[in-house]
C-alpha cells in the first residue's frame, strides 16, 4: 500500500451507516475489529454509558491495529443508544421486544445519544451528541409491518431514521447524523483535533 492509499483513520465499527457518513465528508478509513461487552454498569447514566462504550470500542480498535502491526493512525469509535424516560432502549432481541419499544416511542419524545471517541497512543477525546426525536402515534399494524421490513433488527431503539422508520418521525431537535449513528458536527471537531484529513484538506 502506498502512502497515498493509507487510511486517514481506523474505524472501530462495522456499521454501514458510519462508513457512509465518513465517505460523505471525504475521510479515508479502514474498518478494524473492536468487540466490547455492551452492558450498562450499576447506576451508570445513559450519557456515561454511551461515552464509555465509544471509548472502549476505540481502545479495542487501537489494540487490534497494534496486534496486526498496522501503520499507526487515530482510531474512531462510536456508539448510539435510544433513551426514553431515562431508560436505555438497545437493539431488539425479537419482534415482541421491538414492538414494545415502538409502543413506548409512539406519540412521545425520546433522546438519541451518540458518542464519538478518537484515540491514539498519545491522547483520547470523546464527544457526545444528544438529539430529541418526536414520534407521531403509531398503529399496531404499522408496528408489525415495520418489523417485517427487516430494518429494525440491528437498530438501537428498533428503528432507523434514514430508512423506512423516517415516516414515524414528526420532529428532531439536534443532529440528524447523530440519530443515524455518527454526528458529523462532533466528528469534525475530532478530525480537527487529531489533524485527520477530510475533503477540504485531503492529502
Amino acid at each position: 500500500m502506498s502512502a497515498s492509499e493509507l487510511p486517514a483513520l481506523y474505524l472501530a465499527s462495522k456499521s454501514p451507516r458510519r462508513r457512509e457518513l465518513l465517505q460523505q465528508i471525504g475521510v479515508s478509513y479502514q474498518v478494524i475489529d473492536a468487540d466490547v461487552i455492551e452492558v450498562p454498569r450499576h447506576h451508570e447514566s445513559p450519557a456515561d454509558y454511551v461515552q464509555r462504550l465509544a471509548r472502549e470500542k476505540a481502545e479495542a480498535g487501537l489494540a487490534s491495529l497494534k496486534l496486526q502491526s498496522l501503520i499507526p493512525k487515530p482510531v474512531l469509535g462510536a456508539d448510539t443508544i435510544v433513551v426514553i424516560n431515562n431508560e436505555i432502549l438497545e437493539k431488539p432481541r425479537n419482534a415482541e421486544h421491538a414492538a414494545g419499544m415502538l409502543r413506548q416511542l409512539a406519540g412521545a419524545t425520546h433522546q438519541v445519544m451518540t458518542a464519538v471517541a478518537m484515540v491514539t497512543d498519545a491522547k483520547q477525546e470523546i464527544k457526545l451528541s444528544v438529539t430529541d426525536v418526536v414520534f407521531r402515534p403509531l398503529t399496531e399494524n404499522e408496528i408489525a409491518a415495520y418489523w417485517q421490513t427487516g430494518e429494525p433488527h440491528d437498530k438501537a431503539g428498533g428503528y432507523g431514521i434514514q430508512g423506512f422508520g423516517a415516516v414515524f418521525v414528526e420532529q428532531i431537535r439536534g443532529s440528524y447524523t447523530g440519530v443515524v449513528g455518527l454526528p458529523l458536527e462532533q466528528t469534525f471537531l475530532l478530525l480537527q483535533e487529531f489533524s485527520v484529513p477530510w475533503w477540504h484538506r485531503a492529502d
